[in-house]
């Protein structure tokens, strides 16, 4: 084999892992290499190959006495090393923790991942005994969440286009009734500077939400919501968007990191 074919190979095999690694992150419970090999389409002996490689380097657990598998502790470091070294938390945190007091109304600080936003940052407000919390690692889809549809509309134009693409092959028939959602809130953010979801991503939350650019470049969504009941979308639009903004502009002046591209 020579070093080209080698290398793709080689390539193509870490693919293969990292596939492994992200069906087993979203999967309820351990899984064992036959459901892996039916879930991802791979040979039983492949994915019998790379769940032993990823058990020994330490991305991979495997559950006592069986032939099942869970996320290893190589990928809590490595998580930590992220998280330490995401110095737009660091420098946002105090005005998004405003916000969240301001509103009562937590704040969610997410990352793209194909069509799904993220939280890697979540903010609670003290005065309020009831909001919602979503943990670390929660997913939002792109489509319904404040975080999500801001995150879209801050993307330059021919990555939101191939974004748009991918939504309308995934979504499929569905499409019809998602396409006017999803222009109505590229255009909210055009006009407005922050993206609105009421209901649509959970039938009880509302929230609004904006985008942010990391010193390096990286892209985050924030949403700021709540109980429906408790921020009520006259409250929200009247009273919180503005706080909203004018944070989001506190941030800007700071780091100069807000996206409204």
């Amino acid at each position: 084999m020579n070093d080209s074919a080698g290398s793709k190979e080689e390539v193509g095999a870490l693919g293969r892992g990292l596939a492994l690694l992200k069906v087993i992150g979203m999967a309820a419970a351990p899984m064992s290499n036959r459901e892996l090999a039916d879930t991802t389409g791979l040979p039983k002996a492949t994915v019998s190959r790379l769940t032993a490689t990823l058990v020994g380097a330490g991305y991979l657990r495997q559950s006592q006495d069986s032939e099942r598998f869970s996320l290893g502790p190589a990928l809590l470091d490595m998580s930590s090393s992220y998280l330490r070294h995401f110095d737009l938390r660091t420098v946002a945190r105090p005005y998004l923790s405003e916000l969240s007091e301001f509103a009562g109304a937590s704040v969610h600080v997410a990352v793209r991942d194909e069509l799904d936003m993220v939280v890697i940052d979540s903010l609670r407000p003290r005065s309020v005994l009831i909001s919602s919390r979503l943990e670390v690692g929660t997913r939002m889809t792109m489509v319904t969440s404040a975080a999500g549809r801001a995150s879209l509309a801050a993307l330059p134009a021919a990555e939101q286009a191939t974004v748009l693409q991918q939504i309308r092959q995934e979504s499929g028939e569905n499409w019809a009734s998602i396409e006017p959602r999803l222009l109505a809130g590229l255009d909210e953010y055009a006009r407005l500077g922050y993206c609105s979801s009421f209901g649509e991503w959970h039938p009880h939350i509302h929230a609004l939400g904006f985008a942010l650019h990391g010193p390096h470049g990286e892209r985050y969504g924030v949403s700021c919501g709540g109980p429906a009941y408790l921020l009520p979308k006259e409250m929200m639009l009247g009273r919180v968007a503005s706080k909203l903004l004018e944070i989001a502009q506190r941030i800007s002046g700071e780091t100069g990191t807000v996206s409204t591209d």
